[in-house]
């Protein structure tokens, strides 16, 4: 089963993850088919870059997100939609 899940980078105590598509038996640190975006918690506000078509691709095909990533999934989603609001909202102005 291929699974969507956080891979875990960064230092001791300063915790940084990678968004990753990979076999559910790889171990969590280790192989993964495609990375499709990052996570900071420790940022102020946390950081989430998710390539959101490349998510919907791998869902469409089977992947199953982890509880934690379907929740980013989500902000993630959020996010770009009021990014686009915006734009329309702008663009409504001029």
């Amino acid at each position: 089963m291929v699974k969507i899940r956080l891979r875990r980078m960064g230092a001791k105590k300063n915790p940084f993850y990678r968004v990753v598509v990979a076999d559910s038996r790889s171990p969590r640190d280790g192989r993964f088919i495609e990375e499709i975006g990052t996570y900071d918690p420790l940022a102020s506000p946390s950081i989430i870059t998710i390539d959101t078509e490349r998510a919907d691709y791998w869902i469409k095909n089977g992947a199953q997100p982890t509880d934690t990533v379907r929740a980013l999934l989500k902000k993630a989603n959020a996010a770009q939609s009021n990014d686009a609001r915006e734009k329309t909202e702008v663009s409504g102005n001029e």
